[in-house]
């Protein structure tokens, strides 16, 4: 049907560019199923991906991924009882309800006498390689009588330790010693085929179990949570008085999980039921919603797969931010319904599009310089970002541009009783001016900036942002405590062209850490040269052991005299034992190769990564874990620990991810000053001298942002940046919709800010009620700078001034 008073050129050029829009968007809409549905893609989650490369450490990330795929797929369960029947009998209950479910969760260890042999069979086959640090100095320092007195105390003391082989295969205890001081890097001991911790004569029986599908699957958590909440009714149900300690992954993923639901349902449902109903009581149709929903989707979908054909991946936070195009890209169709209702029905809206089409794009011009900002940034994940915005708001225009007009006729939408009273409550807002109560409002303002700008303080740390259950949270400390678990965010990268020179580079840090040990900064080290020493210091120790205590007139003739053996005895002795030092000699030396195929290897296989593909070619590396890492005041030490040792370098991930997030509200933060500037640019080739009023607005409403942030406390974080970033795109559309009507002499711009605004503020403002730090600030910033940049829009706005004198006029 053809609008009144519109030419036939024009409905066929619109018809032709909309059945043109059409097919791109079919095939918009066909990429994407295609990655969706047959590709199965996943957004990027690893936030090292957001580095530029050049700062990127490629072994450095596979260690961090090592760890990581090591910990999320993991599940601790600690079942505690007042006495060992009663916590074996609450194991047993838990135990069998998870069993029921062996596609969802494993057991990772099942302990047997068979297997606890098993652990200890390559050990002990090269006995003589393996020593302590505390073994390596007595052998230097102590006298023949010391091994004597520890070989009878080894042969007839009861209490003496346990017996690990025959005594004639260790009658010193050093393989005895050196076992002991394996277990002591972990508090956790088998016992009657289960594996259990005490603490206070307190027995927790150790339950450890890997999921079998991803931590992060929202179908995993679903699956899980229940079982485990019935695992834990069965042990009650056997045991009322049993304890639960569970730790994982996958509950703090299923707590956030839990608790977005519950904010989509309020928030998002909320805020969606307030934008329909604005919508409603102004244009008393659905279809603009259906429109503007429309118009914003298009984008949605094309920055998408655009993205993807670009990086190949699309990361995550990119989405995230991503989402904020919503609140431009909605503005643009906002902007065109409000014209429509408010121009006179005998022009048609092809004719319409025409006249709007400066300001609309004007308001495209101005979104897509502050977003190009970040694309001159060194980082990829704000190119990526940038790149996405500027996709979507280019394809919700051009839907708007293209299609809006074709949608809707002159006759579509009428004008309702609360759109009139709602752009007349335009002449109650007060015009700045050269005069005394303008100048008493900036005067208390800048009081009001000054107050707060110098409170601000920043805190880029990414704990910050973490907010998980109490329970859970309590759940994880005790955990660690109890079992002294080393924590997989700090650790030492240990390198080298071969694993005999990774295993060498873990010897010399752990000679260093050794009294950071005895200063109680950490309770001990995991690293694989504990298991596995370096055939260089196997070969040391057989040479020590063989010297101090098997010398023709050392400790073991010695030995013989006191038991009242004869040279015989003694030369058995000897012959038993180098013969272990000969099989190693002979190539048979313990390595991580044939260590990993071992049972004893599985607690400590995430501590070696084997050979792996550097930035410089392919290289060997390892990773030495810390236990009882709890002051992060210590956290200067041990990365000085590190310090010029070829190889080996510090890794605090919480550091680095957190400085990560600093260098982007740094960029953010120019990129935004930037903005601005190119911004004034702009509008000054349409709005010249006037070009300042359209700008202020989003500046007021971002230093008064940044005040409040201030006076209440709240240090500043990127996502406050990237609200600000938001608030400078709206408020500027909000500008040029007011000076786009005082040129024109149109009467519809006040209600395209007040629908705008509104919708802004429902959309993003009741993030603020968000438990999720993140959401909380972004909506926080978001609600303080849409409301301000909605209250003082008119103010700055030129036509104001008209108004008034038109009102005057007509009442005289």
């Amino acid at each position: 049907m053809t609008d009144p008073g519109q030419d036939d050129g024009g409905v066929g050029w619109g018809r032709r560019m909309a059945l043109a829009w059409a097919l791109a968007v079919a095939l918009l809409l066909a990429h994407n199923g295609y990655l969706w549905l047959v590709k199965g893609v996943v957004p990027d989650t690893d936030i090292m991906a957001l580095l530029p490369v050049e700062q990127r450490d490629p072994v450095l990330q596979q260690a961090f991924t090592h760890m990581v795929d090591a910990a999320q797929q993991r599940l601790v369960v600690l079942v505690g009882a007042d006495d060992w029947d009663h916590a074996r009998a609450a194991a047993d209950a838990y135990s069998s309800v998870l069993a029921r479910q062996p596609a969802l969760l494993q057991r990772t260890v099942q302990l047997s006498a068979q297997t606890q042999q098993d652990w200890l069979a390559p050990s002990q086959q090269m006995r003589l390689s393996l020593l302590t640090p505390a073994q390596q100095a007595a052998l230097r320092q102590q006298t023949p009588k010391y091994w004597v007195d520890t070989a009878l105390q080894q042969l007839y003391s009861p209490f003496s330790g346990p017996k690990l082989g025959a005594w004639q295969d260790d009658p010193f205890g050093l393989f005895n010693g050196w076992v002991l001081a394996r277990a002591q890097e972990t508090p956790v001991r088998p016992r009657d085929g289960y594996l259990f911790v005490e603490d206070q004569g307190r027995p927790y029986i150790v339950l450890l179990l890997n999921l079998r599908q991803p931590a992060f699957s929202m179908a995993t958590q679903q699956a899980l949570l229940p079982l485990l909440d019935q695992a834990g009714a069965a042990a009650r149900q056997a045991v009322p008085t049993v304890e639960l300690v569970s730790a994982g992954v996958v509950l703090h993923a299923g707590a956030g999980s839990a608790q977005a639901s519950r904010e989509m349902s309020t928030i998002g449902i909320g805020s969606l039921l307030g934008v329909i109903l604005l919508m409603w009581l102004t244009f008393r149709s659905l279809r603009p919603i259906a429109m503007i929903v429309l118009s914003i989707g298009v984008g949605c979908l094309a920055s998408f797969s655009l993205c993807w054909m670009i990086f190949g991946q699309v990361h995550l936070l990119t989405l995230v931010f991503g989402a904020s195009l919503i609140g431009v890209a909605q503005d643009y169709g906002i902007y065109f319904l409000c014209s429509r209702v408010a121009a006179d029905r005998a022009l048609g809206s092809w004719q319409l599009l025409r006249r709007l089409m400066p300001g609309l794009a004007l308001t495209l011009a101005a979104a897509v310089i502050g977003y190009i900002g970040l694309a001159l940034t060194p980082f990829p994940g704000l190119r990526q970002m940038a790149v996405f915005s500027v996709l979507g708001l280019v394809f919700a225009w051009l839907t708007v541009v293209f299609w809006f007009p074709a949608l809707l006729t002159a006759q579509t939408l009428k004008n309702s009783a609360f759109a009139g009273w709602f752009g007349r409550t335009r002449r109650h807002w007060p015009l700045l001016g050269m005069n005394r109560a303008s100048a008493v409002a900036v005067l208390l303002f800048g009081i009001f900036a000054v107050a707060g700008m110098t409170r601000l303080t920043v805190n880029d740390d990414i704990r910050s942002l973490q907010t998980p259950p109490k329970a859970l949270l309590a759940d994880q400390i005790k955990l660690g405590k109890l079992l002294d678990a080393p924590t997989p965010v700090q650790f030492y990268l240990v390198r080298g062209a071969s694993a005999e020179q990774v295993l060498q580079r873990e010897e010399a840090l752990k000679q260093r850490l050794e009294p950071l040990v005895a200063k109680h900064v950490i309770s001990g080290y995991q690293a694989m040269s504990n298991w596995t020493p370096s055939i260089r210091e196997q070969a040391a120790n057989r040479a020590l052991v063989t010297q101090a205590l098997l010398a023709a007139d050392g400790p073991l003739q010695a030995l013989a005299a006191q038991l009242g053996e004869d040279a015989g005895w003694v030369a058995q002795m000897r012959s038993r034992a180098l013969s272990a030092a000969a099989s190693a000699n002979g190539g048979h030396d313990l390595t991580p190769a044939a260590f990993l195929k071992s049972a004893a290897s599985e607690p400590s296989r995430f501590l070696w990564l084997g050979e792996i593909e550097g930035a410089q070619g392919r290289v060997h590396a390892s990773i030495v874990a810390l236990r009882g890492l709890n002051n992060y005041g210590n956290l200067p030490l041990l990365k000085q620990a590190a310090g010029e040792l070829e190889g080996v370098s510090w890794v605090d991930k919480v550091s680095e991810i957190s400085s990560v997030l600093g260098h982007y509200r740094q960029y953010m933060g120019w990129v935004l000053l930037g903005a601005y500037a190119a911004i004034f640019l702009l509008l000054f080739t349409r709005y010249r001298s006037t070009a300042w009023r359209v700008l202020t607005p989003p500046a007021v409403a971002s230093i008064a942002t940044l005040a409040m942030l201030g006076l209440l406390g709240q240090p500043l974080q990127l996502f406050h940046v990237l609200a600000l970033m938001l608030i400078l795109g709206l408020g500027v559309d909000y500008g040029i919709f007011l000076q786009e009507q005082s040129m024109q002499r149109d009467r519809f711009a006040w209600l395209t800010v007040g629908l705008s605004a509104a919708s802004a503020l429902l959309s993003f403002g009741l993030l603020a009620l968000s438990a999720t730090p993140p959401l909380h600030a972004f909506g926080f910033t978001m609600l303080i700078g849409i409301a301000v940049v909605w209250l003082v829009a008119p103010c700055f706005s030129q036509d104001s001034q008209q108004e008034k004198e038109e009102q005057h006029a007509n009442k005289s």
